[in-house]
């Protein structure tokens, strides 16, 4: 699994809004993943006022496969699986943002000093590269399993895991930026560092850092899923996709829907991601965006 986007140099500065608009216009791929990004979220957030309680047991009607009553089935205490399914988004797209957010926040940081302080910079990588020399699930269970299984401990872990791989991405943007002439104009113009850093660097690095949120995001969703399988995410009862699938595995035989929707709608959250995180690493990186034209020049032909 790789967390990384372009390591080039030739990551050009933020879009302007009509190049944004034209991305849309032309990449219905994009346009499609976003609007259904935006009624999954859509629905978690607004969906849980109309449906039935998570917590509501009913032993008689348990294990009613998908019906008018309960359009996802129902699992084997009798809750209704779409409320739970729907929660449970509310816990695994909110903890996912969260710790893709920390990661990209505290790896921006790490990245920028590293990037233009070279002083800082052997420290810095060294330690990133010795952290991510460990397996990324083993890390995480790692982590989880030694400060106890909460909200808490797995947003620390995910967000300490995944921090390297972000800094590593802009350092190497920034290392690039360093280098152009206007960044050693205002270092002549007397110009300190730090304001260098905010008003030149931070600005070009941005677009690149948007991709590498959306491609954070996939991934946190993916070990989340899998530390919430394994008992060391949120536990039950609170529902999350990843402890849905555990807990259904059980009766997958006679009910497979209790697998089956948790682990689609992951699978699904996870493709759009990456697709939105495509096209818009095509949209800020001047290489891929050429050979996306080429190829669509060789298609036309």
């Amino acid at each position: 699994m790789s967390l990384a986007v372009a390591d080039s140099p030739a990551v050009t500065a933020a879009p302007p809004p009509r190049r944004a608009a034209r991305l849309f216009r032309r990449n219905r791929t994009l346009v499609i993943a976003s609007v259904l990004l935006g009624l999954i979220v859509l629905a978690v957030v607004v969906l849980p006022f109309f449906l039935p309680s998570v917590s509501a047991t009913d032993p008689v009607h348990r294990l009613l496969p998908p019906s008018a009553a309960h359009p996802l089935g129902t699992d084997s205490f009798g809750r209704d699986v779409l409320a739970r399914l729907v929660s449970g988004g509310r816990a695994s797209l909110g903890l996912s943002a969260l710790i893709t957010v920390c990661a990209a926040f505290s790896g921006m940081v790490i990245g920028l000093v590293s990037g233009f302080y070279r002083a800082a910079d052997a420290v810095l990588m060294r330690l990133m590269d010795a952290w991510m020399s460990f397996p990324a699930i083993i890390l995480a269970m790692a982590l989880a399993i030694s400060l106890g299984a909460s909200i808490w401990t797995e947003l620390i872990a995910l967000t300490v895991l995944f921090t390297p791989f972000t800094a590593r991405v802009i350092r190497s943007r920034v290392l690039g930026v360093a280098g152009r002439q206007y960044i050693g104009a205002a270092r002549v113009s007397g110009m300190s560092r730090g304001k260098i850093l905010v008003v030149h660097v931070f600005p070009n690095v941005l677009p690149l850092a948007l991709v590498q949120v959306v491609i954070l995001a996939a991934a946190a969703m993916l070990v989340d899923g899998a530390l919430s399988f394994l008992g060391l995410g949120i536990a039950p009862p609170t529902p999350t996709w990843g402890n849905m699938i555990a807990e259904g595995r059980s009766y997958l035989v006679v009910a497979p829907w209790l697998v089956v929707v948790p682990g689609v709608t992951i699978m699904l959250c996870v493709f759009l991601l990456n697709l939105v995180g495509s096209a818009l690493r095509i949209a800020v990186d001047a290489r891929a965006r050429t050979l996306g034209e080429l190829q669509r020049l060789r298609r036309s032909s």
